[in-house]
C-alpha cells in the first residue's frame, strides 16, 4: 500500500482480534515514528514495544478494549525539548500510518493515558524526568471501521479563509 492510499483508509482502529504481531511488523511501525520530522533535529523520542500479555493487562486500565492488542507502543518523550509534543506527535502519526500500510488498525490513545502517566511510568520503568505521551495499541482489526471524512472542499480554503467553499 502506498503513503497516500495508507493515509486514506487510516482509522481509529478498537477492535483486535488478539493475533501476535511480528517483531519486524511492530520494528518497521516504530522505525517510521523514529523517521518522523523533529524540531531542531532533537529527536526527543524512546518507545517501549509492550506484548507481553500480563503488562498488556496493566496498561488496558486507560482503555479496556485494548486488551486484544497484539501490541501496545508507549511513546516516551523528553520535555526539555522545546517541541516535544510536536515531535511526539509526528512520530505516533508516522507509526499510525505505518500500521495501516502493513495492514494492522491502530488507535492514539492521548488522552486516556494522561491521567494514568505515573502509574504507567512506574510500571514500564520510564524515567522520572521523561514524558509518557501516549499508548498506541496496534493489532490485527476485527474489522475497519467506515467513519466518512469531512470532504476536501468543505476544509480547503484559497488565499483567505471563507465561510463559503467553492
Amino acid at each position: 500500500m502506498d503513503a497516500l492510499e495508507a493515509i486514506r483508509k487510516r482509522r481509529s482502529v478498537r477492535q483486535y482480534t488478539g493475533d501476535p504481531i511480528p517483531r519486524q511488523d511492530l520494528e518497521t511501525i516504530v522505525d517510521a515514528g523514529r523517521l518522523a520530522a523533529t524540531g531542531s533535529n532533537r529527536r526527543p523520542w524512546d518507545f517501549i514495544v509492550v506484548t507481553d500479555r500480563a503488562l498488556i493487562d496493566e496498561l488496558k486500565k486507560a482503555a479496556e478494549w485494548m486488551d486484544k492488542a497484539g501490541a501496545i507502543i508507549a511513546v516516551v518523550l523528553d520535555p526539555s525539548s522545546r517541541w516535544w509534543v510536536e515531535d511526539g506527535s509526528a512520530a505516533i502519526e508516522n507509526m499510525l500510518i505505518a500500521a495501516t500500510a502493513l495492514g494492522y488498525g491502530s488507535c492514539w490513545l492521548e488522552g486516556y493515558t494522561l491521567p494514568c502517566e505515573q502509574e504507567f511510568k512506574l510500571l514500564l520503568g520510564v524515567p522520572k524526568e521523561k514524558r509518557l505521551l501516549t499508548l498506541v495499541p496496534i493489532g490485527v482489526p476485527v474489522e475497519w471501521p467506515q467513519i466518512e471524512k469531512k470532504k476536501l472542499s468543505k476544509v480547503i480554503h484559497w488565499e483567505k479563509y471563507a465561510t463559503v467553499n467553492s
